[in-house]
C-alpha cells in the first residue's frame, strides 16, 4: 500500500504579519515622535537665549511637552515675558499658556492663554486684562497669517495721579495676513480688526456718547519688517525711517445713532507723534471733543468743502479732510480742542 503524501504546513505569516507590521509602524511612530519632541524642546531653548539677547526675556513656568501621537504640545501654567526694550522693564504676566501644533499640518501653531493676565508698563502703570475665552494661530507658511479671538475682553489701565480707565468688549477678532499682491519693497502685511458691544472711554469722551459700540477696520501697514523683532522704541523708529505707514481702506464706528466711515492714511512725524490724513463722513453725531455741533454736522461739511451723499453711505455727511499734524487735530482749517497727541517712544 502507497503512503500518503505528506501534508503541506501553511505559512501564518498572513496571520501574523500585518499584526508584526503594525507594531513596526507604531514603534516608528514612537521613535519619530520622540525625535521631533526633543528637536522642538532644543529649538525652543535656543529661541529663548536669542530673545535674551534681544532684551526680552521669557519665563514658562513648570514647561511640559506632550501630545502623543498626533500633537506637539507645549504648555506653561504661567508664562511671564519681560521686556527691556522700553527704557523701564514691560512685564507681562500670564496664567496658563497652550500651543499645540498638529504632526499633519506642519507649519501652523494654535494658542491658548487663560485669563487673567497682568501688564506692568513704564511710569508705574498697571493693565489688567481678562477675557473669557482667547484663542490665536500662527501660520508662517506662504501667505503667513496670524489670527485671534476673544470673548468678554477686559482691560482696566491705573495710572498713579489719574482716574482708573476701564476698556472692553463683547467679542474681538483681529487678522493679519503678509499681502501677497503688493511688491515686496513695499513689505505690506493686511489688517483686519473687528470689535463689537466696545467700552472705550476716550472715544465716549469725544463724542459724548457712553452706549456701547462697535469697530470694523480694515488696513494695510507696509514696511513690516521692521517689527520682525518685537514692537519696541527700536522697531517703531526703524519703521518711521523706512516711510512706513498704516493705510486704512475701512474704518467704520458706530455708537448708538453716532457712526463715523472713514479711510486714510497714518505715520509717525519726526517727533515720533502719529499724523497723517483721513478722509471720514458721519452722522448722528452731537459733539466733537465738547464742542456741541448737532444739526450743523451737514452745514459743517457744505461750508468747509465736504459733500453730503457721494461715496459716503447713505444719511452720511462728508466732512472736511481731518488732519493730524504738529501733534493736534484739525477739521478743514479749525483746530478740535483735544488734548496733544503724545510721542509713542
Amino acid at each position: 500500500m502507497t503512503d500518503p503524501l505528506p501534508t503541506r504546513r501553511r505559512s501564518r505569516f498572513w496571520l501574523y504579519g500585518p499584526f508584526m507590521l503594525l507594531v513596526v509602524l507604531a514603534a516608528a511612530w514612537c521613535a519619530f515622535w520622540f525625535h521631533a519632541r526633543n528637536r522642538i524642546a532644543t529649538e525652543i531653548d535656543v529661541a529663548l537665549a536669542r530673545e535674551i539677547e534681544r532684551g526680552r526675556t521669557w519665563t514658562c513656568t513648570d514647561r511640559s511637552i506632550g501630545g502623543f501621537p498626533f500633537r506637539i504640545e507645549l504648555r506653561c501654567n504661567a508664562l511671564t515675558l519681560t521686556s527691556t526694550r522700553w527704557g523701564d522693564a514691560v512685564r507681562v504676566e500670564t496664567g496658563t499658556t497652550v500651543a499645540v501644533g498638529q504632526i499633519y499640518s506642519p507649519g501652523l501653531v494654535i494658542f491658548e492663554a487663560s485669563s487673567p493676565a497682568k501688564v506692568t508698563l513704564p511710569e508705574g502703570r498697571v493693565l489688567d486684562l481678562t477675557w473669557k475665552n482667547l484663542d490665536a494661530s500662527l501660520a508662517w507658511r506662504s501667505p503667513e497669517r496670524f489670527a485671534l479671538v476673544a470673548s468678554e475682553p477686559r482691560g482696566v489701565l491705573t495710572t498713579p495721579g489719574l482716574a482708573t480707565e476701564n476698556w472692553g468688549a463683547a467679542t474681538l477678532e483681529a487678522h493679519l495676513r503678509r499681502n501677497p499682491t503688493r511688491p515686496a519693497t513695499d513689505q505690506a502685511v493686511d489688517i483686519a480688526i473687528t470689535a463689537k458691544g466696545t467700552i472705550l472711554p476716550a472715544i465716549d469722551a469725544l463724542l459724548g456718547n457712553s452706549e456701547a459700540g462697535e469697530i470694523d477696520l480694515q488696513a494695510t501697514l507696509t514696511q513690516a519688517e521692521s517689527f520682525r523683532k518685537g514692537f519696541n522704541p527700536d522697531a517703531l523708529e526703524s519703521w518711521r525711517a523706512a516711510n512706513g505707514t498704516v493705510e486704512l481702506t475701512r474704518l467704520v464706528s458706530t455708537k448708538g445713532k453716532a457712526r463715523v466711515d472713514g479711510s486714510g492714511q497714518l505715520l509717525l512725524d519726526p517727533q515720533h507723534r502719529i499724523a497723517g490724513d483721513l478722509q471720514l463722513a458721519a452722522a448722528g453725531i452731537e459733539q466733537i471733543g465738547g464742542l456741541r455741533i448737532g444739526n450743523l454736522l451737514g452745514g459743517l461739511g457744505g461750508f468747509l468743502g465736504g459733500r453730503g451723499g457721494g461715496a459716503s453711505a447713505p444719511g452720511l455727511t462728508t466732512l472736511p479732510p481731518v488732519s493730524l499734524r504738529e501733534g493736534r487735530v484739525f477739521i478743514g482749517p479749525f483746530r478740535l480742542p483735544l488734548q496733544p497727541l503724545q510721542p509713542l517712544y
